[in-house]
Parts: C-alpha cells; structure tokens; sequence
C-alpha cells in the first residue's frame, strides 16, 4: 500500500495489494481521514483482544497521535465500558459520529447505538457484517493517525468483512500462555495469510505474575507456547502483559486510559513505523 494512500480505491489508480483479487476496498466517509488501519484478532475469545486494543490506541494517544477504535465485536461489546463511556453516539445529516473518551480517542461500537447497552444483538452473520462496514463508510471519524478494529473472534463474517472490505495495513494476534490458544491462533494466523494481510506480530496476554516481594517473574501456565508459534510462523513477540488486578480494576471502571502502557511498547513501536 503506498505512503500517500488515501483508502479510496475510488479515486486512485495506483496497482496496490488493497486492489488484489479486482475487489476495491470501500471508501471511507467522505469526511474521515484515516492514515493506518490495524486489526487486532484472536483465534479464540477471553484472551484480552478487547484490552489490547483499548491499550494501543490510548498508548497511541499518549504518543500524540489521533487514535480511534472500531468496536467490531457487534455481540460482545466492551470498547465504551473500558474507556468509561456511556450514552449514546452522535449523529446529524452528514453521518454517525464517534464518541470521544477523555483523552481523545474516537470510539464507535454498537453499545452507543442502542437504547439500552444491555439488550442482546441477535443478528444473524450477514447484518452484523453490514453493520461493521457502515461504521467505515458511514461514520465521519475526521483525522485519524491510527485505527484499531477490536474483531471478534475466530474466522468469520466479520474478519471476513473486515479484510475484504477495509484498507487494513497490518494485524496484531492476541493469544495467551496455553496450547490450546496457540493451536486456535493458527488459524486466524493462516487467514491473514489467504487474505493477503500483513500481520504486525503477536501479543501474549496473562504471560506472567510479577511476585510483589522480589519482582520475579511466575508462569501459572507453565511454559509458554507462543514463542513455538511466532517461530513456526516467522511472527514477532512484540508484548508480554502481566496478569495484574489493576489492568483488570481500570477496564470495569472505564479507566483503562489510566494504564501506562510500557509493556506494549514494541507493540506501539511496530504500529508507528507502518
């Protein structure tokens, strides 16, 4: 994809990879700028793909970068609730518009959209597709430096839709200590590859309990099978996120923007070279 791109396959005539296969991705509102978009996935739910990404962009805003994040997990929400977010998103004639957080990042998920967060999304997977799709085209996000898109797990309409039809520049894999995960992983990690998408490198989360007396470092899990998988599949470790009870306190408070996240820095490091 060029330096210069804009996402609007539209109005450009460069022979880019966004361009492979003869399916131009969809353009973006007409009054979004959006630089860098980045997927993060898992194989499997329940492994932290919703705190890294909150993680990212707020690490991102502390970088002082313009920083959103697309809540795509339509069943499962959680975006709004870790950045303390509530009420419901703006909208006018132009389009939808994102709710900000404290710190400034651009939040859109279908929790804003409902009238009561609480009730169940019972769509079937084509809708919800649809819907993931129109919160690119039809929400006016303005200028943003860097995208994260939380997708639900696994491989299906929706990474589908998100890869098909989003300029993504690279994804983040989130997965955690045991094997089970890391065999799950692979999946997500071979359809990046059948979808042409780069992948950034991976992160584990839950690696690791720092002992509050001396600091070292004890793996409930035993050995880790990450590092197996990011050799068998030429991939990058790029984080390790420690089980803390403070990641978890700050993410039902709505206070994750209060996390330093130091632990992510190659992940951020990664992100701002693209």
């Amino acid at each position: 994809m060029s330096e210069n791109c804009t996402h609007d396959c539209s109005t450009c005539g460069a022979n880019c990879p966004s361009r492979e296969g003869g399916i131009p991705k969809e353009a973006p509102h007409e009054l979004s700028h959006i630089k860098k978009v980045v997927g993060v996935v898992s194989g499997k739910g329940g492994v932290g793909k919703s705190l890294v990404a909150s993680l990212l962009a707020s690490g991102m805003r502390k970088r002082g970068k313009n920083a959103a994040v697309m809540d795509a997990d339509i069943t499962g929400p959680s975006i709004p609730r870790m950045f303390g977010i509530k009420g419901r998103a703006g909208a006018g004639e132009e389009g939808l518009y994102p709710a900000p957080s404290k710190n400034g990042v651009k939040i859109m998920s279908i929790d804003l959209l409902l009238e009561d967060p609480k009730d169940p999304v019972v769509w079937r997977g084509p809708v919800i597709a649809g819907v993931v799709k129109q919160f690119w085209t039809e929400v006016i996000w303005g200028d943003v430096d860097y995208m994260f898109v939380d997708m639900p797990p696994g491989t299906g309409d929706v990474p589908l839709t998100v890869f098909q039809s989003l300029p993504v520049d690279g994804i983040i894999v989130v997965t955690s200590p045991q094997d089970l995960v890391a065999q799950v992983v692979g999946k997500a990690v071979r359809m990046a590859g059948l979808m042409n998408v780069p992948i950034l490198g991976v992160v584990e989360n839950m690696s690791y309990v720092s002992c509050p007396d001396c600091g070292k470092k004890i793996y409930p899990f035993g050995e880790s099978r990450t590092g197996s998988l990011c050799e068998t599949y030429g991939l990058p470790l790029l984080a390790e996120i420690p089980m803390d009870p403070s990641l978890a306190g700050a993410s039902d408070r709505g206070g994750i923007e209060e996390i330093d996240p130091d632990f992510l820095r190659g992940a951020l490091d990664r992100v701002e070279a693209l």
